[in-house]
């Protein structure tokens, strides 16, 4: 009879036990199903005016544009730098970039050392994400460290399909290691290869597929409509309405882009993903100089006045955020990384060296203050910078060799210079500027942009005064 109660002991316990990790391991389950996908769709030198949401008339983007109106579209989104390397550093940080000497674009030299680009000491959004037990992918271009040491694989992402450097042709064909194809550490066959916008969004989809049963996230980031411009047919039937060539094929490029994020919505959708997923879509930057359309912004890539630096910008999530929102309060690309990580039910003060705010209670509680009542810009060490104080702005413009200052709710396209009528108010933003700028590194390498700025101001004026009769100049 002892034996038999022992027995009988032992297998309570043992059902017991086996009930226990079943409950166990379903909370994980729904814990992890309960977390959201999270995709960001980058651009490359796409201009505020290159999309329907913003008031495009020739370029098309009904998938765009219907998507934006399923969530919030911010209409003074900004990145925290006006061109392509430092932007990326700083959105995939959640950090200014100057704080960690991150200025400057990187040479393009094939022989660049593992000290030039995002340092791995910086946690980037995927490293805490992989922490909450997502899926990691970087796709698409890269552009913030060249070496391989600083490739994705080393910076916390499970898959990478792209290339390392900038200004990679569409069809794929190698130019050196910065511009050939990776998946992971193993070159791709440019047989394998179409055009790269169709190509990256092919690679995300089949990501989706892949780990449709957990939380993802994907940094989905296209080189379109960055040149050099190359268009498949498919997409410049969709612009051949456009008379001017160049503004045509680059149309054409926003067209793939636009495709390409039709065509992962519906894979959401198949998938019943999609109302629990976060979607971002927003540039890297300004519009480039030429074929981009910044208007009504003044500027274009490079600059600091809105055009570089202001850019298009919405989130979707379904399940937690109002369709068909304009949110005009600023808000930044450093605030997608606390938002990401609070999402995924993680407090952003665990990761104390982030400097944006989590969006989610601004969008969907109707605070009455604001993520942000100051933003900062530092380009080539202080060459040039810009302050952001609410309604007024300061830019110490490398291009005008002057610092000008401007009350955007009055003058939102920066036409009327108020520096010299206000010099208490630049004193104090210069102040804001210096408190700052103290925490920030000299930059670990520099670019060319300084000389560039020079040659393109002085071409700017020349051709202005060529214009002039001679005789009223």
């Amino acid at each position: 009879m002892a034996e038999i109660k022992v027995e009988l002991r032992k297998r309570i316990f043992y059902g017991v036990k086996c009930q226990l990790i079943l409950l166990v391991l379903i909370g994980q389950s729904l814990g992890a199903q309960d977390k959201p996908n999270i995709i960001v769709v980058l651009t490359d030198d796409q201009g505020w005016a290159d999309v329907g949401f913003n008031g495009a008339t020739d370029i098309p983007t009904p998938q765009l544009d219907a998507l934006a109106k399923e969530g919030v579209v911010f209409e003074n989104g900004y990145v925290s730098h006006p061109y392509c390397s430092p932007s990326r550093a700083g959105l995939l940080t959640g950090r200014y970039q100057a704080r960690f000497g991150h200025d400057c674009n990187m040479p393009y030299d094939d022989e660049n050392d593992a000290s030039v680009g995002t340092p791995l000491k910086e946690k980037m959004i995927s490293e805490a994400l992989k922490e909450q037990g997502y899926a990691t992918a970087a796709i698409g271009k890269w552009h913030v460290g060249d070496h391989p040491d600083l490739h994705p694989p080393k910076q916390g992402f499970d898959h990478w399909f792209g290339f390392a450097g900038g200004a990679m042709n569409f069809w794929g064909t190698p130019n050196g290691p910065l511009r050939t194809i990776y998946r992971n550490n193993d070159p791709v066959d440019p047989a394998e290869l179409s055009y790269l916008t169709d190509d990256f969004t092919e690679e995300a989809i089949h990501f989706i597929k892949r780990h449709k049963e957990n939380p993802f996230f994907i940094y989905l980031a296209y080189n379109a409509p960055h040149a050099p411009d190359h268009a498949t047919p498919q997409y410049l039937k969709a612009t051949e309405h456009i008379e001017y060539g160049g503004r045509s094929v680059y149309a054409a490029m926003v067209n793939g882009v636009d495709h390409g994020v039709g065509r992962l919505v519906a894979q959401l959708k198949e998938l019943n993903l999609y109302d629990n997923t976060i979607l971002v879509f927003l540039s890297d930057n300004g519009g480039r100089a030429e074929h981009a359309d910044n208007r009504p912004n003044r500027g274009h890539k490079g600059m600091l006045f809105e055009g570089g630096i202001k850019v298009p910008f919405f989130m979707v999530w379904p399940e937690k955020l109002q369709r068909n929102q304009r949110y005009s309060p600023m808000v930044s690309a450093l605030d997608l990384y606390p938002t990401f990580i609070e999402a995924a039910g993680k407090k952003a003060q665990t990761e104390p060296q982030l400097e944006g705010v989590n969006l989610t209670p601004f969008l969907t509680e109707k605070k009455e203050e604001t993520p942000h009542q100051t933003l900062f810009w530092r380009s080539v060490g202080g060459f040039k910078y810009a302050v952001r104080h609410k309604d007024y702005k300061l830019y110490k413009s490398a291009y005008k060799n002057r610092t000008l200052l401007y009350n955007l709710k009055e003058d939102a396209i920066e036409r009327y210079d108020l520096a010299k009528e206000q010099p208490e108010k630049v004193a104090e933003l210069e102040a804001l500027y210096a408190v700052w700028d103290a925490k920030n590194r000299v930059p670990g390498w520099v670019d060319p942009h300084p000389e560039n700025v020079i040659k393109e101001e002085k071409k700017l004026q020349a051709i202005r005064k060529r214009s002039v009769h001679p005789k009223k100049r």
